[in-house]
């Protein structure tokens, strides 16, 4: 097991928090000292770059959060009711919306305002320089990130870009006009990693203690994707995207993990592939995995079931892609859940009345039914949950807090690949960006193609990254001009249907009836020994109605919260 940043976070987050870490997430100094006490000794400044690291264990940051905004795609819907989801998901929203997205801007302005008082006060500290170094090199980076985070969903170059804070700014101004473009933002944050990239080490050279910290490849790896979001408003950032691709490439320092569902283990949490992921382990950190499976977990773990995948999805995959079996979990595939091995799901007998007839694949399995309303679910993030006992050693004692050894990707270097293939089609047209497309499909066990254009490169992005932290697909969708085609439509997932079958048991000899929950895309034969299942594509349910997109949607609400604490920020257009 590799150790990451947590550990110390988590001591040093002990430490600074005078009360709860409620009240700490509330907006607190560091401990309760003030600025002219604090900034004093190399301690001091370590435990403020630790402080960077609040946001890591927020439900409404790397639990649900954004992932809301994600929802609205055509990748996956809600799973359980929640009327702040679905007014997000119908593109219906005014502001007043979920908690945890309305949390994500005063969280990540909260983080910018730490980074630009660790740019403020350590360059006049009497430290060392490799520690001073190592304090302005995360914080260059974490102010890059929280821009980041919000900016393709609040910034454009209609309503605007997002407030730039700096160190400098004065208390009474902060309350600040937007810049009128997002492309201040992305300037900005292309900037800021820049500086970071000279301060950071290659993650190679960091201690296992430090994993999850800034490392250099990861600074050009997020310039490259600030870089692809600034192109739909300014084409010539695809050079820039180009250019810290091949810097992350070139550098020989990362690969594809050989096998897809591999990479989702904590094994290679840190492994050749990672990039940068949301540290969590099994006391702190990202309920995310928890989140997005099966809904309370058939009695043995409380996981909460939101963002199914939908059959539009499922059937996006070609066949012999490995990353379809890895990534979502279909009626009659096994998995393993806290220790219960070979659970078919979303087969299910209603009675007992027939367990000695040798019914097919039903022999020997143990059965579960399906809270997904598209029948089918995410099983990408599993690996935590699969060993007897794993409750309190990879996964959280409390399913209400339901985090995990398994640290989701933000980016990782399959997403590199990719965009460096997007940048080249852009940029030199059909063909151009083959050489790491096909990589990404060869893992996949595909076969290479030649002349890749833009449907094949979407295809790639959707197939490899679904349900993925950072590698949002709306955000795609929004910047490739295809969110009104992809999204209006309704969505579909399998029919659900129950049915009695006459039996004859084999112990008894005597007839009788049970019934059968069965998938109505399935035929299921009426004999005791069926040699499988026929798959009839044409019988599927709508999961999820039609829905209007309009230009609004390239961006959400600001939430009215925010805009309601300020005298001059002003909201996005048409909201």
């Amino acid at each position: 097991m590799k150790q990451n940043i947590l550990v110390s976070v988590i001591v040093t987050l002990v430490i600074l928090m005078s009360s709860s870490c409620k009240d700490f997430l509330q907006n607190t100094e560091y401990g309760s000292l003030t600025n002219d006490q604090y900034w004093k000794t190399e301690s001091d400044l370590k435990s403020a770059v630790d402080g960077l690291y609040f946001w890591t264990g927020g439900e409404g940051t790397t639990g649900r959060g954004f992932m809301w905004y994600d929802n609205a795609s055509d990748n996956s819907i809600t799973g359980r009711d929640k009327s702040g989801a679905a007014i997000l998901k119908n593109f219906t929203e005014t502001g007043n919306t979920d908690r945890d997205v309305t949390n994500e801007w005063p969280s990540m302005y909260q983080l910018i305002r730490r980074t630009n008082n660790i740019l403020l006060y350590a360059p006049s500290m009497n430290v060392s320089t490799s520690v001073q170094n190592a304090a302005l090199g995360e914080a260059y980076f974490y102010r890059a990130f929280a821009y980041l985070w919000l900016a393709p969903w609040y910034g454009d170059n209609i309503s605007g870009g997002l407030p730039i804070m700096l160190p400098t700014t004065p208390v009474d101004s902060m309350d600040m006009a937007r810049p009128s473009t997002v492309l201040k933002n992305y300037a900005t944050i292309i900037d800021d990693l820049k500086k970071a990239s000279r301060l950071v080490p290659y993650f190679q050279n960091l201690p296992a203690s430090s994993y999850g910290r800034p490392h250099k490849t990861a600074c050009w790896a997020f310039i490259a994707r600030a870089a692809l979001y600034a192109a739909q408003y300014d084409n010539s950032y695809y050079a820039v995207a180009s250019q810290y691709c091949d810097s992350v490439i070139l550098s020989g320092r990362h690969a594809l993990v050989g096998n897809y569902a591999n990479f989702f283990t904590e094994a290679q949490n840190y492994g050749s592939e990672y990039i940068w992921n949301l540290p969590s382990n099994e006391v702190r950190g990202s309920e995310f995995p928890g989140v997005i499976f099966e809904n309370a977990g058939w009695g043995l773990y409380n996981t909460w079931g939101y963002y199914p995948p939908t059959l539009d999805l499922y059937n996006e995959y070609e066949q012999g892609d490995s990353r379809r079996s890895a990534t979502i979990v279909y009626p009659g595939d096994t998995v393993s859940f806290i220790g219960t091995k070979n659970i078919s799901y979303g087969v299910r007998k209603l009675t007992t009345a027939y367990t000695n007839i040798n019914f097919g694949t039903f022999k020997n399995l143990t059965t579960s039914g399906v809270s997904s309303p598209s029948k089918v679910t995410i099983g990408k993030y599993l690996s935590p949950f699969a060993g007897a006992d794993c409750v309190g050693k990879t996964v959280n004692t409390s399913g209400d807090y339901p985090t995990t050894r398994l640290c989701p990707p933000v980016l990782r270097y399959a997403d590199v690949l990719l965009m460096k293939a997007e940048v080249m089609i852009q940029l030199k047209g059909v063909g151009a960006g083959d050489i790491w497309l096909n990589q990404v499909r060869n893992r996949a066990g595909l076969k290479s193609i030649s002349g890749g254009d833009m449907k094949a490169l979407k295809h790639e992005r959707r197939c490899e990254f679904a349900c993925e932290f950072g590698a949002y697909r709306y955000i795609d969708l929004v910047r490739w001009g295809d969110a009104k085609t992809q999204c209006e439509p309704a969505m579909s997932g399998l029919l659900v249907k129950s049915k009695d079958y006459k039996f004859k048991s084999l112990k008894t000899g005597n007839d009788t009836i049970a019934t059968v929950y069965w998938y109505a895309n399935w035929r299921k034969p009426d004999t005791s020994s069926p040699s499988g299942y026929t798959i009839n594509k044409d019988s599927v349910n709508t999961c999820w109605p039609a829905r209007t997109w309009n230009d609004r949607n390239r961006v959400f609400a600001i939430p009215n919260s925010v805009i309601s604490a300020s005298k001059t920020l002003k909201q996005n257009k048409d909201y």
